[in-house]
């Protein structure tokens, strides 16, 4: 008995459910400690042709050893997205929660810096929210963008 053509499928089909990983693109240093702002490049795993950048604040050795609070990050971050191709629509989640395209751990287990994108069809725009989620407190701390989709192929 084999199960290699359900285990490929199961593979294949979790893989692109996948959220979508960031390309460093850009490091500014902001003082003297080593603190830095990271600039990350991020596809849309399912709308071919949007890319959004965010940046986001990285505590160096130097601050975390002088200031406390080791394991985390501060949860802002601010997000572009753009086109930057032709626009496909893959099998998106067109419900008003949206899904989740990209998260990142900003402490050891509390808090991650998360990308959703919520569909506005009746506007023709996606639109691609950036926030931290906390288990203990929650956060207010979030940017949006948006990309219209003027001529968009609506297809898979």
């Amino acid at each position: 008995m084999t199960h290699t053509p359900l285990f490929a499928a199961l593979a294949t089909s979790l893989a692109l459910a996948a959220p979508a990983s960031a390309e460093q693109v850009g490091e500014v240093g902001v003082d003297w400690v080593g603190n830095d702002i990271i600039i990350d490049a991020i596809q849309d795993p399912k709308v071919e042709g949007v890319t959004c950048h965010i940046a986001y604040f990285e505590r160096s050795l130097i601050d975390r050893l002088s200031q406390g609070n080791w394991f985390e990050d501060p949860s802002n971050a601010s997000i572009a997205c753009r086109q930057t191709g032709p626009i496909r629509l893959g099998d998106i989640d067109r419900s008003e929660d949206g899904e989740q395209v990209f998260r990142e751990s900003r402490s050891i287990v509390l808090k991650s810096l998360r990308i959703k994108r919520i569909f506005d069809e009746a506007n023709q725009t996606l639109v691609y929210l950036a926030h931290a989620q906390e288990l203990s407190q929650g956060s207010a701390k979030m940017s949006i963008s948006t990309v219209p989709l003027y001529d968009a192929a609506m297809a898979e």
